[in-house]
């Protein structure tokens, strides 16, 4: 079940580049601003990094705590229901980059008194000038309350395990990935480009489609071995 999700996780991460740029954009922007040429891949690769690193440390402490307790086996419908749940979310982020509905965004609230108290941090390590400071800056930004970040990490909450839960958070930041990097090169034409109504409706639906798909799956799953 868990397994399939990684491959789903890392397509939402690619197909919501759009969203990715708007929450990311303006960070991977001013990182690579008044950097020379030659270091500034080196920069923008090691900021990646780094969120992809809390992207992956996110999901292992989720998956921890879901192998702390919700796996014991009178807790184990709570699980499938988190597993059902992060699909909802899945297919309310892909109406969100479609266009259709705002509703998923609201949960970004939840991380903000985290984010309040991690903002800070940067500070000392701007402007970013060596790749050892976009290593943890984008550490630090990874802990940005993002909805797309948060859909995914209901599934690494689902999987049950520390090493699963980093590996489904780990596919889904390397989807994220290649629009985050070629932002760093032509900021403007991407961002222009999947911004297009056509864009941001296909990419939207297509999230939505797979999460509909694997919500629809499992509840068949179930019935038949019920």
């Amino acid at each position: 079940m868990i397994e399939t999700s990684f491959l789903v996780l890392f397509l939402t991460g690619l197909l919501g580049g759009g969203h990715c740029i708007g929450m990311c954009g303006g960070i991977v922007t001013a990182l690579s601003l008044n950097l020379p040429e030659q270091r500034r891949g080196l920069i923008l690769l090691a900021y990646n990094t780094g969120r992809m690193a809390s992207y992956a440390l996110i999901g292992a402490l989720l998956g921890g705590l879901a192998e702390a307790g919700l796996t014991l086996l009178q807790l184990r419908p709570l699980q499938l229901g988190l597993y059902l749940l992060a699909n909802v979310m899945i297919i309310g982020m892909g109406l969100y980059l479609a266009g259709l509905s705002l509703a998923v965004t609201r949960i970004e609230a939840l991380g903000k008194p985290i984010w309040r108290r991690l903002q800070p941090l940067l500070t000392p390590l701007l402007p970013v000038r060596h790749p050892g400071q976009a290593l943890l800056a984008g550490a630090l930004w990874g802990w940005l309350p993002c909805g797309l970040v948060y859909s995914a990490s209901l599934t690494a909450l689902a999987s049950g395990s520390a090493a699963r839960g980093a590996l489904a958070m780990l596919a889904f930041a390397l989807g994220t990935l290649p629009n985050l990097l070629a932002m760093g090169v032509f900021a403007s034409t991407l961002k222009s480009w999947l911004q297009k109504r056509p864009v941001r409706l296909a990419a939207g639906l297509a999230v939505a489609g797979m999460g509909l798909y694997q919500l629809l799956s499992h509840l068949l799953s179930q019935h038949l071995h019920a």
